[in-house]
């Protein structure tokens, strides 16, 4: 017996919405990552994807983190000035998928 059971319609193009009680259900919002594995029997097991596991060079850098703080080696906060120019840098690429002002030479 299902804990939810929900509806949705595929449109033209394969795509469906999952219903409300689904999403919130899963913890997912807009941007996460949702996976779909079809079971022997024909069912389909909707679960959510964590993020962290999604880039394998952040997963290295966090598991190299995680060994450091476990050997007791001291982890340094960076300068603030590093993390300025860090977090500006990620401003300017935020939504860089739009279109792109000026000429481009490749």
């Amino acid at each position: 017996m299902s804990i939810i059971h929900e509806v949705a319609t595929m449109t033209a193009k394969g795509q469906i919405t999952l219903p409300k009680t689904v999403r919130q259900a899963l913890k997912v919002d807009v941007g996460s990552k949702v996976a779909f594995d079809l079971q022997d029997d024909g069912q389909v097991v909707v679960s959510r994807v964590d993020a962290e596991h999604e880039d394998p060079a952040i997963a290295a850098f966090l598991d190299l983190l995680a060994g450091d703080v476990q050997a007791g080696r001291h982890v340094r906060a960076i300068p603030d000035d590093l993390a300025q120019d860090m977090l500006e840098c990620a401003r300017r690429h935020e939504g860089s998928d739009g279109d792109i002002d000026g000429e481009v030479a490749l």
